[in-house]
């Protein structure tokens, strides 16, 4: 998981942190450049979208239109949507060719029905697990940002956004909440093992079940950390069990582990003690 030491949604609201100076870096600094378009190129490609046919597609908080030039390098027609004022006067500034909304992605998505043939997002899904007021509801904005997602999106279309988790618990509540919207998916990441190069890829289909695909650097975490966790209904099965919970059963309890796992956590191993009953203590 990302360290969350420094992290720009800890130090103030979206659209006060990306003010004038910090947006004037997206357009500055060589090295941002660089990591910004790589991320996009990898997210497009997650996409999956058809050879040579160029697309309408949805760049949520676009900024300073970085990933913007991408789409439109490949070919493609795009929308940016960013909460950021400064942001977007920056991509005004560099004359990109996509069309820029100002807007709050967990106020939703103003499109209409099967809008876009696809979305893409790099490093903006975390904001929405911070309530920067007192009115801001972490589980219900990200609904409403997904619910209208799901709805603006053709069916058969994927959404892709590159993001960078505090810890599990923010993961688990993005996913349960875009699979109460419909979705389907998982997460996707790269080079599993490495501090410097790890990243996030969640990667949803809407209107349809789909194979997740490979993160890279699969050739050398095969054996090690996976890098694909799929998200499903599973865990309902324990919601409708009448009686007793299914908590700390073993089931529960297996499947707990195997989720830690996946999110690459030392775990120890299953035996035959795991989850087994202890006698009581007089």
């Amino acid at each position: 998981m990302a360290s969350s030491c420094r992290r720009p949604e800890h130090s103030a609201p979206p659209d006060v942190f990306y003010n004038e100076d910090e947006a004037k870096k997206y357009s500055q600094n060589s090295r941002m450049i660089e990591i910004q378009t790589q991320m996009s190129e990898r997210a497009v490609e997650l996409l999956n979208l058809p050879e040579g046919q160029p697309c309408f597609l949805l760049d949520v908080g676009c900024g300073s239109g970085l990933s913007g030039d991408y789409l439109s390098e490949e070919g493609h027609y795009w929308v940016g949507v960013d909460i950021s004022t400064a942001m977007l006067d920056v991509a005004l500034d560099r004359e990109v060719e996509g069309d820029l909304v100002l807007g709050d992605m967990g106020h939703g998505m103003p499109f209409r029905p099967g809008t876009f043939d696809g979305c893409i997002s790099i490093s903006a899904l975390q904001w929405l697990c911070n309530a920067d007021k007192r009115t801001h509801s972490p589980p219900k904005r990200l609904y409403t940002f997904f619910s209208t997602l799901y709805s603006s999106l053709s069916r058969g279309s994927r959404a892709v956004f590159q993001l960078y988790p505090e810890n599990s618990e923010q993961l688990e509540l993005i996913t349960t909440q875009a699979m109460k919207a419909g979705f389907s998916g998982g997460m996707v990441v790269d080079y599993p093992n490495s501090s410097k190069a790890k990243k996030f890829f969640l990667c949803l289909f809407a209107g349809m079940s789909g194979v997740l695909p490979k993160g890279l650097g699969s050739e050398t975490s095969e054996r090690t950390i996976p890098n694909q966790v799929q998200f499903s209904g599973q865990r309902c099965r324990f919601k409708n069990m009448k009686g007793k919970s299914g908590k700390k059963g073993r089931d529960w309890i297996l499947e707990k582990k195997e989720r830690r796992r996946r999110q690459g956590r030392e775990v120890r191993a299953d035996t035959k003690y795991t989850g087994r009953q202890r006698r009581p203590h007089f």
